[in-house]
C-alpha cells in the first residue's frame, strides 16, 4: 500500500501532530511530578494526588469543591480569565513568530513589551478624558504602545542589518535598558497610585481616566471574569499578520530573507531594510500586547520592573514554537498557555499543592514545547520510511 497520501505525509498535519504530542508529553510529565510530590507529602494523600492529576488535565472545567469533592462543569470566570490572559501572550507569540519567519530570534519581546507599557499608560492616563473622548484616548494609547514597541524592536534590527551584531545579544541588552528606563520614567512621574494607600509602587489603572477596553458582549458569556474585547483585537491582528506574511509581496520578501539573506539580496530584495522592518513589526506586536493588557482597565502595573523582566514577553517563545510560527496557530497556542496559568491557580486554591509545585508543572510544559520541532523531525523520518513501502 502506498503511504504517500497518509496524513503524516502532509507537512501541516505533521506540525499539528508534533505540537499535540508535545502538549501531551508536557501534561503527562506534570502529572508524574504531582504524583511524586504527593507521595512525599503526608498532607496530600492518595485523594489529593488524584485531585491534582485531574486538575492538571481538566482544571479549566473545575467549578470548585462541594462537600469536599471537586465539582466539574462550565466555569465562566475561568474561561473568561483564560481569554483575557491569552491576549498579550498571543501578541508576543506573533512577535516572536514574525521574527522567526525572517530568520531572526526576537528574544527582545520583554523589552518591547515594557516600552509599549510605558507609552500606553502615559498616553491613557495623561490625556484628560474630559477634553478627549475615552474611545479616542484608547486608540491613541494602543497605537502609541505599538509605535514604542516598534521603535525599540528596530534597534537590534539596525544593529543586525548594518553592523552584523547578533540580534540575541542586542535584544538582551535592550531588554534591561528598557526595564531600567521604564522604572526611572514611572518613578519620576505622577502616575503612581496614591489614591489607595496600599498600592505603593503601582501605576493607576487606565479606568481612573475612564479609559478601558470595551467588553464587546463577552461579559455576558463570561460573567464576573476579566475578559474584554482585547482578545478579539488580538485574533484579528493574528489573521492580518497571516495575510501579510502569506499574501503580500512584503511577506514574501521577509520570508525570502529568512530562508537565505544572501540569495534574497542577489535576487534584488533589500535584505537590510527587511531585517529592520521585521524586528520593527515584531516590536510593534509585543508593544501592542502590552497595550491590550493594560488598557483593559482592570489591571495595575508595578513600576519597579528592574527586579524582573515580564514573563509575558518570554512566553511568546514557546507559543511561537508550539504554533510552528503560524500566525493563526499562535491564537490556539496562546490560549493553551493561558489555560496552564488557570490550571495552576486551580491547583493552588483547590489542593494542598503550593504555588511552587504549580510553577514547576507550568515550567515543564513550557520548556517541553521546544520538543515540537524534534517530534516533527521524527514524524518526517517516519514518513520517509513509510513512503518506501508498497
Amino acid at each position: 500500500m502506498n503511504k504517500g497520501n497518509t496524513l503524516l505525509n502532509r507537512d501541516g498535519t505533521r506540525k499539528i501532530f508534533a505540537s499535540l504530542i508535545s502538549i501531551a508529553i508536557g501534561l503527562a510529565v506534570g502529572a508524574v511530578i504531582a504524583v511524586i510530590v504527593g507521595l512525599t507529602k503526608s498532607n496530600i494523600g492518595t485523594k489529593g494526588i488524584w485531585d491534582g492529576v485531574r486538575l492538571i488535565f481538566f482544571g479549566l472545567f473545575s467549578t470548585g469543591r462541594e462537600a469536599g469533592a471537586l465539582t466539574w462543569g462550565f466555569n465562566p470566570v475561568s474561561w473568561g480569565n483564560m481569554l483575557f490572559r491569552a491576549t498579550p501572550v498571543i501578541m508576543t507569540g506573533l512577535s516572536v513568530a514574525v521574527a522567526f519567519k525572517t530568520g531572526l530570534f526576537n528574544i527582545g519581546a520583554p523589552g518591547q513589551y515594557l516600552m509599549g507599557t510605558l507609552a500606553t499608560l502615559f498616553i491613557a492616563l495623561k490625556i484628560p478624558s474630559e477634553a478627549v473622548s475615552p474611545a479616542m484616548i484608547w486608540i491613541l494609547a494602543f497605537l502609541g504602545g505599538m509605535l514604542a514597541g516598534a521603535l525599540w524592536g528596530a534597534i537590534p534590527g539596525l544593529l543586525k542589518a548594518f553592523l552584523n551584531i547578533n540580534e540575541v545579544l542586542a535584544c538582551i541588552m535592550t531588554n534591561w535598558i528598557a526595564a531600567n528606563l521604564v522604572t526611572w520614567a514611572f518613578d519620576i512621574s505622577d502616575l503612581k497610585n496614591v489614591a489607595e494607600g496600599t498600592k505603593t509602587g503601582y501605576i493607576y489603572k487606565t479606568s481612573f481616566n475612564n479609559v478601558a477596553t470595551s467588553k464587546m458582549g463577552l461579559d455576558k458569556l463570561f460573567p464576573e471574569s476579566q475578559v474584554n474585547g482585547g482578545i478579539i483585537v488580538a485574533i484579528l491582528i493574528a489573521v492580518l499578520v497571516w495575510i501579510i506574511m502569506n499574501k503580500t509581496t512584503l511577506g514574501y520578501q521577509l520570508k525570502a530573507c529568512g530562508a537565505n539573506r544572501h540569495a534574497a539580496r542577489y535576487a534584488g530584495i533589500q535584505d537590510k531594510r527587511n531585517i529592520v522592518l521585521s524586528m520593527a513589526m515584531a516590536g510593534a506586536l509585543a508593544g501592542g500586547g502590552a497595550a491590550l493588557y493594560w488598557l483593559s482597565g482592570n489591571t495595575e502595573f508595578y513600576w519597579s520592573t528592574y527586579q524582573a523582566l515580564p514573563a509575558t514577553g518570554f512566553n511568546g517563545i514557546p507559543v511561537a514554537l508550539l504554533a510552528m510560527n503560524h500566525p493563526v496557530a499562535v491564537i490556539f497556542a496562546g490560549i493553551f498557555m493561558a489555560m496552564l496559568n488557570i490550571v495552576g491557580q486551580q491547583l493552588t486554591t483547590l489542593t494542598a499543592y503550593n504555588e511552587y509545585i504549580t510553577d514547576v508543572v507550568i515550567a515543564v510544559i513550557v520548556y517541553l514545547s521546544a520538543f515540537s520541532l524534534v517530534i516533527q523531525m521524527w514524524l518526517q523520518k517516519k514518513k520517509g520510511k513509510g513512503g518506501k513501502t508498497q
